[in-house]
This record gives C-alpha cells, sequence and structure tokens, in this order.
C-alpha cells in the first residue's frame, strides 16, 4: 500500500510515516517509479506505535521491544513484563517528582528559591539567605 493510504488508514500523517521510516521503526520497499509501498501489517504496527507512545514509551524502546515481542512465544506474557517494568519506571520518576515538588514548596515564599535549604538540628529545613556571588547579580 501507498503511503497516503498507510497514513489515512492508520491517522498518521505521512510526514510521519517517513520519519518512522528513516529512524528504522518502518520499512517499505521502493516500486520502480519511486513511491513508497508498505505491507498490510505496516497498519497493525502503526497503531502499535502510537499507543505505545501514548502509554509513554520511547520510540527507541519500541524500536527494541517491537522486535522482542515478535519473536516472543506468548507476546501477551513478554507485553505483561514490559508493562510491569515501565511501571516500576513511573512509579521511580513519581517519587522523584514528589521529592521534587516537596522541596519546591519548601522554597515558595523565601524570596529566592534557588537558595541553600540547611537542615536544622532540629531537622527542620530552613533557607539560608546567601547573598549571590557579584557575576550572578543582576545588572542595572
Amino acid at each position: 500500500m501507498r503511503i497516503g493510504e498507510l497514513a489515512a488508514q492508520t491517522g498518521t500523517t505521512r510526514d510521519t510515516i517517513r520519519f518512522y521510516e528513516k529512524v528504522g521503526l518502518l520499512a517499505g520497499r521502493r516500486l520502480a517509479n519511486g513511491y513508497r509501498d508498505f505491507p498490510p501489517e505496516a497498519v497493525a504496527w502503526l497503531h502499535y506505535v502510537r499507543t505505545a507512545q501514548t502509554l509513554g514509551f520511547s520510540l527507541a524502546e519500541i524500536a527494541r521491544t517491537g522486535e522482542e515481542l515478535y519473536a516472543a512465544p506468548d507476546a501477551a506474557e513478554a507485553l505483561s513484563a514490559l508493562f510491569e517494568e515501565k511501571i516500576r519506571l513511573v512509579d521511580a520518576r513519581m517519587s522523584e517528582l514528589a521529592t521534587l515538588r516537596a522541596e519546591l514548596t519548601e522554597r515558595v515564599g523565601t524570596g529566592c528559591p534557588l537558595r541553600a535549604v540547611d537542615q536544622e538540628e532540629d531537622g527542620v529545613a530552613r533557607v539560608t539567605a546567601r547573598p549571590l556571588p557579584k557575576t550572578l547579580r543582576p545588572v542595572n
């Protein structure tokens, strides 16, 4: 099938398909007239790529795991394992973001959110007002 038909069937643009082809996610052959020709299974593959992207998988992950899934004796089991690994990564990132949010919250209303936060002996964090180095001070 030609690129326009593939784009219409998958809800993607021709540019997206060309990009996927360029980065090795999709393979088509060239006809004698120079047109791209894609196999019918490219439709299902592009649906998989788009769904995987919405689930947070990068194009590099999709390329790598797509080959693994294709070769797996039980694709459903292999896909579940991929999802479980992605959940672990999401949980770790959520923990990092919660820590970052807490740090930002501590600095709200302190004047300069870039000042160092010191831990006092009582365990309470306090912002220490330190002057900026001359090289970082605003120029008037």
